[in-house]
């Protein structure tokens, strides 16, 4: 007779899930980001949360969305306490948003004549850029790309479809988060 041993789970390290939804009452950008019973307000795209996404709606898809993992401009964002997978994003870096090729919602490098957006901003939106797994693997041409999680601006004005945090929120948030977090778009 064997004896069976007993597996011990250990308790993920860090928050694992963030809940999205719009605010009631305020524009469709307006959202607000549960982590862990704190309620922060967030922008989200300026067609709202949308089920059926298309490239250029400006809506966030609805679903729940694992944050891959994140390009962080150096010098600009600090690692300390970071669990997940990080990237330093350098002046070249672009993600591609051209429907009309296979290299679509995928990372690549500058120069391109593919319709892309720069993952280098002076405006330090993208001093922080979670690659979410939407329409990623594998992705469909034309129902959206470049979906982030990125910084907002101070007033939190509507993005192009991502979930951005205020920096201040971010840099307190991001080493509260677990290793394989999912974002909850509702």
């Amino acid at each position: 007779m064997s004896v069976a041993k007993s597996v011990q789970h250990k308790p993920a390290k860090g928050l694992a899930r963030l809940y999205v939804s719009r605010r009631i009452g305020g524009a469709p950008h307006d959202g607000r980001l549960v982590a862990g019973g704190r309620a922060l307000p967030c922008a989200l795209g300026r067609g709202g949360p949308l089920r059926n996404k298309r490239e250029g709606d400006g809506g966030t898809p609805i679903g729940a969305w694992r944050l891959i993992y994140v390009f962080l401009r150096p010098g600009r964002f600090s690692r300390a306490g970071l669990r997940f997978p990080q990237r330093s994003s350098r002046a070249c870096d672009l993600w591609c948003d051209d429907p009309a090729t296979f290299l679509y919602n995928r990372p690549l490098r500058a120069p391109t004549r593919l319709g892309h957006e720069r993952l280098w901003r002076d405006d330090r939106l993208y001093d922080f850029v979670g690659v979410l797994d939407y329409n990623v693997s594998p992705p469909r041409r034309g129902r959206g790309s470049a979906i982030f999680f990125h910084v907002a601006t101070d007033d939190l004005a509507p993005t192009a479809g991502c979930v951005a945090l205020r920096a201040r929120d971010m840099a307190r948030l991001a080493p509260r988060l677990a290793r394989r977090v999912v974002v909850v778009v509702r």
